[in-house]
């Protein structure tokens, strides 16, 4: 077995360097071209994957993945640098950073920069939690260096660790956007019926209306009353019955008709 191989699967090992030791360790013998005991970190240019998709690229880590950056610059060399992505763009946060060394603080390391990556196009994006730290040599050191090959940064890559609080006012947003969505389809819907002051409330849209139903609800209808002979028999004279009756009972008594019928 090699001894890199070896080194890099001693149990327990995690690699978690200081900011120190990134720049005037790691960064700075790269950038000198001398040959590294401990192959940690490798060179990739991040910018051409999505920030999810580095961690698989990367040789170590577990929660920060190191990477060796080459400089791209828009135009020329002092041109604004390129960190754009397929899928969005990163974005700085505030001022560079000096790093100035433990045991001297007049002795500058190097500088550090903080961004957040963005999906979409600038200017505009949603943003995520993947956070960069890119360090660089001081501008004096730079310039020293002649071969474009050696105009490299360290990039630490990470996932901020979101909140409870935070997560639920994403979630608490997200439900709004889709209410106010579903409200303006509904909207949209009725405009041909009515032109609607306000949007009504969601729930008040879906659910309907219960009608309380009382003594009061309907109107009273007075019905005239059934007149019904009960001491005469005028019954006997309507025409309809006139026509059933047979002439031969004519010699009857009243009471005969009746028990005809």
């Amino acid at each position: 077995m090699e001894r890199n191989d070896f080194e890099l699967h001693l149990p327990g090992f995690r690699f978690h360097p200081t900011e120190a030791e990134l720049l005037d360790f790691y960064l700075r013998r790269v950038v000198r071209g001398e040959k590294l005991d401990f192959d940690f970190i490798g060179s990739l240019n991040i910018y051409h994957y999505d920030p999810w998709e580095l961690p698989g690229l990367a040789k170590v880590g577990e929660r920060e993945w190191y990477f060796f950056v080459p400089r791209d610059r828009k135009s020329g060399n002092r041109g604004r640098a390129n960190r754009t992505t397929e899928r969005g763009f990163w974005k700085a946060t505030g001022c560079d950073r000096q790093i100035r060394s433990l045991a001297d603080s007049k002795h500058l390391l190097g500088l550090k920069k903080t961004l957040v990556f963005y999906q979409g196009r600038a200017p505009r994006g949603t943003k995520t939690d993947w956070i960069m730290n890119e360090y660089r040599l001081p501008d004096s050191y730079s310039a020293a260096i002649s071969t474009p090959q050696q105009v490299i940064v360290l990039c630490k890559i990470y996932r901020k660790a979101t909140s409870m609080k935070e997560l639920e006012q994403r979630a608490a947003s997200e439900e709004k956007r889709k209410e106010a969505q579903i409200c303006s389809a509904m909207a949209d819907n009725v405009s041909i019926f009515s032109a609607p002051s306000e949007c009504m409330d969601v729930k008040e849209m879906e659910a309907p209306k219960k009608v309380e139903v009382t003594s009061t609800t309907f109107r009273s209808v007075k019905l005239p009353e059934l007149q019904i002979p009960m001491d005469s028999l005028d019954w006997m004279q309507d025409p309809f019955l006139t026509q059933l009756r047979s002439p031969w009972l004519d010699q009857w008594s009243p009471c005969a008709n009746i028990l005809y019928f």
